[in-house]
């Protein structure tokens, strides 16, 4: 449960009268996206609704049935939370839209790589060209979604290609397990060779190869890997 100084404002408005949840910013987003996916006790500071969280003012039983039509918290934290909006303080929001931004630019550095070079953009230049072409960052917007919006923009920008890789990789036996651990989710096809030693097949986005190679190298430094 996030705690009442971390909390933000879910707001909703009905008969003039206005109706207050405090919430975890962070996980409304995803209780949004997915509902299942987020633990509702986590997502509300405390199980109340308020007509101003700041002073603690709270409205009668009889107000919030002839609001919501019932009584029960969840069922009318669910209605503020999907048809409300989230009030941040400007620290807040300044906090959550540069987080945000910096989780795009990491996607598209991570994913994307210049056509010419066969090589990943650096950060600075990704972030440039995003602050030239005047991409906004919405904190509660789905981060796919405006993953796909700011390459629209930064195309016409910078040269973007989004290609996969695969590298096959042997690794010694030892080190196996924290090497498994790296390369499980990209993971194709994977064999043992007779004399105890590792090999898999893996697909990746090109951008993420050098990164990759440099962490399995820093598991196995007897590692060898190929492009295939």
């Amino acid at each position: 449960m996030v705690s009442l100084d971390d909390a933000v404002i879910a707001r909703y408005e009905k008969f003039g009268k206005r109706f207050e949840l405090l919430v975890d910013s962070d996980l409304v987003e995803l209780w949004k996206e997915d509902p299942s996916k987020v633990d509702f006790e986590k997502l509300v500071a405390i199980e109340d609704v308020f007509h101003d969280a700041r002073d603690g003012e709270r409205p009668t039983s009889e107000v919030l049935e002839r609001a919501f039509e019932t009584s029960n918290f969840r069922d009318i934290a669910e209605k503020i939370l999907s048809q409300g909006n989230i009030q941040l303080t400007s620290a807040q929001r300044k906090k959550m839209v540069e987080l945000k931004r910096r989780q795009i630019i990491q996607h598209i550095q991570s994913n994307a790589i210049d056509p010419k070079s066969k090589s990943p953009h650096p950060l600075t230049r990704i972030e440039l060209a995003l602050d030239e072409s005047r991409f906004s960052v919405d904190p509660f917007k789905n981060l796919n979604t405006q993953i796909k919006d700011a390459i629209k923009l930064l195309k016409p920008l910078i040269p973007l290609s989004f290609e996969n890789t695969r590298l096959a990789f042997r690794i010694t036996g030892k080190h196996y397990g924290p090497v498994s651990q790296l390369l499980r989710q990209y993971k194709e096809k994977e064999e043992w060779l007779p004399d105890g030693q590792w090999v898999c097949v893996i697909e990746i986005p090109a951008g993420m190869k050098a990164e990759l190679i440099s962490k399995v190298m820093n598991k196995d430094s007897d590692a060898e890997y190929k492009e295939l």
